[in-house]
């Protein structure tokens, strides 16, 4: 915790002090009251705030952002009193104080078109965060990664290593670069429980389906066969179940008859790429609660 108005040694000074708290819990009356009052208790301001219930659930959940530039006690006092709400109307909260960037990992193979985009898209300013690297089961995307002087890491897998070197990845990840969010931009490789247990709804995939139809892999040329006329593309948080993470950001696009597998391809990749994009977006903004394998995501 930080001291009364100390400056955090690690706090990046052209970051405006703008902090996210997210809760969720029973709903009740005077929550909203609750929150509003703490923290211009404490002399910060509201900038946004946005809530909803689930009244088959009987939930309520919340994201506040608010700026504490001007607050005239400090990080611990705010803290404990959020702590005090959240007991009494038995809520749980995730507070960031949003003054680091989250570092970031993307996993890719050989298909590039998810890392030129978000790559692309990070170099546009449009995702605040940092790439502390590539990794690949491949050279291939190597180029990619030098053009953006990000270091690529190689990890070759087979049916016989995978374990140890999933091992190796989450020591380089965890341990090595203190990574917050993993992206699995078209990795070809089914990661273990364990990885997502130690990335506990930190791992976000991007599915070449509109999930739950065609889960696994070729799901356009399933889709071509079964003669769908609607395909799309799923971003989810990865879990022990494959491919049934809570969902964050879905699209799809018309198809006909007149479209071949090619076709449905090109047009999924589109998709692909801009539904990882918003998905990875919305996390790197603090804009999601996972309830029940379930996303509330605001806007």
């Amino acid at each position: 915790m930080s001291a009364p108005f100390a400056k955090d040694p690690e706090e990046e000074p052209s970051r405006s002090k703008i902090g996210v708290l997210r809760i969720h819990g029973p709903d009740k009356k005077g929550i909203v009251a609750a929150f509003s009052q703490l923290l211009y208790g404490h002399g910060c301001g509201i900038v946004n705030a946005e809530q909803c219930t689930d009244t088959a659930a009987s939930l309520f959940f919340q994201r506040i952002s608010f700026d504490y530039s001007t607050m005239h006690t400090d990080r611990t006092a705010i803290e404990f009193g959020i702590q005090e709400v959240c007991t009494r109307f038995s809520m749980t909260f995730t507070l960031n104080w949003n003054d680091t960037k989250k570092k970031i990992a993307i996993m890719v193979s050989k298909y590039d078109h998810c890392l030129w985009e978000l790559l692309l898209r990070h170099r546009a300013g449009e995702l605040d965060c940092d790439i502390a690297a590539l990794i690949s089961n491949h050279e291939d995307l190597r180029p990619i990664a030098d053009t953006f002087n990000i270091p690529y890491h190689v990890f070759k897998v087979t049916k016989a290593t995978k374990a140890q070197v999933e091992a190796e990845e989450l020591q380089l990840l965890k341990e090595d670069l203190g990574v917050d969010l993993v992206i699995l931009a078209r990795y070809m490789q089914i990661i273990s429980d364990t990885f997502c247990t130690a990335f506990d709804h930190k791992v976000i995939n991007i599915h070449h389906s509109f999930l739950p139809a065609f889960i696994g892999g070729r799901p356009y040329h399933r889709a071509h066969e079964r003669g769908v006329k609607l395909i799309g593309a799923t971003a989810h948080y990865a879990t022990a179940d494959l491919d049934e993470g809570p969902i964050i950001e879905q699209d799809i696009t018309r198809i006909s008859h007149r479209d071949t597998v090619n076709d449905l391809i090109a047009k999924g990749r589109l998709l692909e790429k801009n539904v990882l994009v918003t998905a990875v977006k919305a996390h790197l903004e603090d804009r999601i609660i996972v309830f029940n394998n379930k996303c509330v995501v605001f806007a």
